[in-house]
C-alpha cells in the first residue's frame, strides 16, 4: 500500500470472550462484502488480536484506517457504540501510568509507536461498542449483536465518503476521472 493511500478495515478482540468478538464479526461480515464485490476495491479488511505491532503492521500508512473494538466501561450500556474520528477530534493521547511491559500497551500507545516510526494512516476512524460479556465463548450478546448491522451500514458509508474526489464529497454518483492525461508544455524564449 502507497504512503497515504488506500482503505484498511480492522476489527479487534477476540472472537472467543463473547461481546469482545464485535471488531472480528464486523471484519468478517465486510470481508464477505468485499468477497461479493460490494466494498470499493483495495479495501483490505483484517481481523486482530490488538497486539501494537500487528496494527501497526495492518494500518500502516493507510489513507484511511477504520478500526472497530469492543469496549468494557463500568457503567456500559450494552450496545452503545461511539465513533471518533481523528480528523474531527484530534489524536488520542496515552493515559494513566506508565507501562513496563509491552503486553500492557494499548490502542493509544500503539498509536504514538505507530507516529515514532512513521507508520500511521493518514485518517482514523474508532468505532467501539460497549459490551457487557467478556466471559470465555464464543457469541456475543443479543444487545451488541442488534448493533452489528448499523454498524456496517455506517463503515460502508465511510469507506465510500474516503474515496469520492474531494471536489464532490456529496455525490456518490460521481465517477473519478480515468486514464492519464498529459499535458506539453514548450518553452519560449523571451523577446531579445
Amino acid at each position: 500500500m502507497e504512503a497515504g493511500s488506500g482503505t484498511v478495515v480492522i476489527g479487534l478482540g477476540n472472537e472467543f470472550r463473547r461481546d469482545d468478538g464485535v471488531g472480528w464479526t464486523v471484519a468478517g461480515l465486510l470481508k464477505r462484502r468485499a468477497e461479493e464485490r460490494r466494498l470499493p476495491p483495495g479495501v483490505v479488511v483484517a481481523q486482530c488480536d490488538g497486539d501494537p505491532g500487528r496494527l501497526i503492521e495492518l494500518w500502516g500508512n493507510a489513507g484511511l484506517a477504520i478500526v472497530v473494538d469492543a469496549c468494557f466501561p463500568p457503567a456500559a450500556e450494552p450496545g452503545r457504540t461511539h465513533r471518533w474520528d481523528d480528523a474531527v477530534d484530534g489524536r488520542p493521547s496515552t493515559t494513566g501510568s506508565a507501562r513496563h511491559s509491552t503486553h500492557g500497551l494499548g490502542f493509544a500507545e500503539a498509536m504514538d509507536l505507530g507516529r515514532a516510526l512513521g507508520r500511521c494512516p493518514r485518517r482514523l476512524i474508532v468505532y467501539a461498542v460497549e459490551g457487557a460479556e467478556l466471559a470465555p465463548g464464543p457469541g456475543m450478546t443479543p444487545a451488541v449483536a442488534r448493533v452489528v448491522p448499523g454498524l456496517i451500514r455506517r463503515i460502508t458509508a465511510d469507506i465510500e465518503r474516503h474515496g469520492m474526489p474531494a471536489h464532490d464529497a456529496r455525490s456518490p454518483k460521481t465517477e473519478p476521472p480515468t486514464g492519464t492525461r498529459r499535458t506539453t508544455v514548450t518553452a519560449r524564449r523571451p523577446p531579445a
